[in-house]
């Protein structure tokens, strides 16, 4: 499928003692926590180890795993899960406590002088029915949500990448009923338009992947109407597996189609090994979710040697499931044993 998200619930969880960091194509809200629990998030007392531009959580998934490990003498395993725990990722907000949740993590980095890095994944018919199908229950629904996701962030530094998906799978046949497009590039507009507004946000709208097909230029139109020029470029790879070179390569080919003056940001997270070409047997083609043998990729950083790239980010989570395939658990949960893997392959 063109989807770009590997387990794609748009939840994300924060509790009153933590924020949680779930490393996943599209994050999972805590059940176990409360709006309420949810809006005090960052009131870490432990910071992370990061010298770089993103805040890291501390109290993520991957910390709490490193935390545990050690607690039981697993210093080999906890040594490998702090290659996650120990760089930024970005965080999934969710539904329920968008307000709170972007609230509280933007403060948490403003706290460090980093910035948060954030995701927007709640419009209506998201993820064409797989594994994080859902989202706003319409179009109103979705500006409420956005309207907190705005009050949240405030004036504080953030990075936001817009609705993975989106925009590919209008053009995936079968996947959103014509009847929702002219919604859903009104609505991606709106939050572009809306984010820049703030005055210390940046905003990547979506573009797919080098798996989208031979030609780019398709997304050209829909990035056009969807609010590209007012965005601060566009994202790629985004909880997929493709290599740094060859979504390199789709970002520049596809930002020459614009016009050649957007910048993109690349999701590094899990693509060390590049994409699993599946078993060859026929029995399983969702290559997105839950591949075996993959690898952690680059580390996030704005160092990229590129002029149009202007980060390598984690956007997908390291260690949440894509969803129930491969003996995963439910999408955007925490996995330690996939988390353990894409470490272990890294080196």
């Amino acid at each position: 499928m063109y989807g770009v998200l590997a387990g794609r619930t748009a939840l994300a969880a924060v509790s009153a003692a933590m924020v949680l960091t779930m490393a996943g194509g599209c994050s999972q809200e805590d059940p176990q926590s409360s709006p309420t629990e949810r809006e005090g998030a960052g009131q870490s007392q432990k910071h992370r180890r990061s010298t770089g531009v993103y805040w890291v959580n501390p109290d993520g998934s991957a910390a709490r795993q490193e935390r545990a490990f050690r607690s039981a003498g697993q210093a080999r395993e906890a040594k490998l899960i702090a290659r996650i725990a120990d760089r930024p990722a970005a965080e999934w907000l969710g539904t329920d406590n968008a307000r709170g949740e972007a609230r509280g993590f933007t403060q948490a980095a403003a706290r460090e002088g980093k910035t948060a890095l954030l995701v927007l994944y709640n419009l209506p018919h998201r993820d064409c029915g797989q594994y994080s199908r859902g989202g706003a229950a319409d179009g109103d629904a979705y500006r409420a949500w956005l309207d907190g996701v705005l009050e949240g962030i405030g004036k504080r530094s953030a990075t936001v990448v817009v609705e993975p998906d989106a925009l590919p799978h209008l053009l995936q046949q079968g996947c959103t009923p014509a009847e929702f497009h002219e919604e859903r590039y009104a609505l991606l507009k709106e939050a572009v338009v809306r984010l820049k507004e703030l005055p210390r946000t940046k905003v990547y709208l979506d573009a797919g992947n080098p798996g989208f097909g031979p030609d780019p230029g398709a997304l050209v139109a829909g990035l056009r109407r969807a609010g590209i020029e007012q965005a601060d470029g566009f994202s790629v790879n985004v909880s997929n597996f493709y290599t740094t070179a060859a979504s390199r390569e789709y970002g520049i080919r596809l930002s020459g189609l614009l016009g050649g003056s957007p910048h993109f940001v690349i999701d590094t997270s899990r693509n060390g090994n590049g994409p699993w070409r599946g078993s060859g047997d026929g029995g399983d083609d969702e290559t997105w979710c839950n591949p075996p043998g993959r690898a952690l990729g680059e580390a996030p950083t704005v160092e990229t040697g590129e002029e149009l790239v202007d980060a390598y980010l984690w956007i997908k989570r390291p260690g949440e499931s894509d969803g129930t395939c491969k003996g995963g658990p439910q999408a955007g949960r925490w996995w330690p044993q996939y988390a353990l893997q894409l470490a272990g392959n890294a080196g």
